[in-house]
Parts: C-alpha cells; structure tokens; sequence
C-alpha cells in the first residue's frame, strides 16, 4: 500500500509536515508514506497552463498522486480556511482524472481549525468520490518541534492510535482502488 501524505504547510517547520514524516516512520511495515512537502513550489494555477504546457513541477505532483493508493492531507488553518498553497494545488487537479477515485483522509496536528477542516471536506468530496470524511487523526502538536512531535507520536498509546488509522485508510484504499484510471496522460 503507497499513501502519498500531501502537507498543506509551506513552511519549513510545520507541524503538520512533521507530523505526516513521523506517521511514515510508525506506519505498519506494508504501508509505504512518501511525504509531499512541496506545495509552495507550484506555480500560481493557470487553465492556459493545462495541457502541453503544463509545468514540470505540477507534472510531477499529479504523477505522485496517480502512483499512489490513496492520499492523506493535513493541513494548518490560515485565516479560518484552507491555505493558499493547497487550494492552489487542489486546484491543479480538479480538470484531471488523478483524484476522481482516490481515497483520501485527513490527519491534524492541532487542537484547533474546524473552520479549515469543514471547508476541506467540501473541496475534497467535491474532487473525489473516495474522500473518506470519517478517517480522520487528529493530534494536537502545536508549537513543538519536528523532533519532539516524532518523540510523541512515537508513545505507545499515540503510536498505537496512529497505526490503527493507517490500517483503517490502507483498508478503505483497497476497497477503493477500482474507481481510479488505468493510465495517465501528463
């Protein structure tokens, strides 16, 4: 099973990009996380960039997400809805066929943010008929640091909850994988 773990954060040390690299690292051995961390390298979304011209970055990006069994998204909340960079990125693959079957979860590394959580879960039901609003790991870590958020995933009754989640999604997955294309145009 190949989960793509998309981060919505542009920053460097976001949380939530650390909790999706420690959630690689206590996954169960037939679970592979590759962590998307890139969202701020996309360009600005253009309709006139679709196509032959499509940039190589957003290229790769939609390759990752069609390589993939499902994705896992978590994300901060910027202004009590879904940052830019990740809208932006949704945006790229709403004309695609790349998330129109794909299964997809949510992960949260904070006490807070419903606002964003809500809105999220409209854009992705609305992109994927796979998006799975029950499958959801909320861990609250804000203000801790990369290592410290490995550290505490890491305790037993955390890694125990988190491992759990990863089996429930990878099971959902392969309930799902039939909906999703058999090839890729890019």
């Amino acid at each position: 099973m190949k989960i793509l773990a998309i981060s919505g954060s542009a920053r460097q040390s976001s949380t939530n990009t650390a909790l999706l690299r420690a959630m690689r690292t206590v996954a169960p051995n037939d679970i592979t996380i590759d962590v998307f961390d890139g969202i701020g390298d996309l360009p600005v979304f253009s309709p006139d960039l679709e196509g032959p011209d499509l940039p190589d970055s957003v290229r790769a990006f939609m390759r990752m997400i069609f390589d993939s069994d499902g994705l896992l998204i978590s994300s901060p909340e910027y202004v009590r809805s879904i940052p830019g960079g990740l809208k932006n990125a949704i945006d790229w693959l709403v004309s695609g066929d790349q998330v129109v079957g794909k299964p997809i979860a949510l992960a949260h590394a904070s006490h807070r943010g419903d606002d964003m959580l809500t809105i999220l879960r409209t854009v992705l039901s609305t992109i994927s008929a796979s998006f799975n609003e029950n499958l959801f790991f909320r861990l609250p870590l804000m203000n801790e640091t990369p290592e410290s958020i490995q550290e505490i995933l890491k305790r037993p009754a955390n890694r125990q909850v988190a491992e759990q989640f990863l089996r429930d999604f990878a099971s959902f997955c392969r309930t799902q994988g039939h909906d999703r294309p058999d090839s890729i145009i890019l």
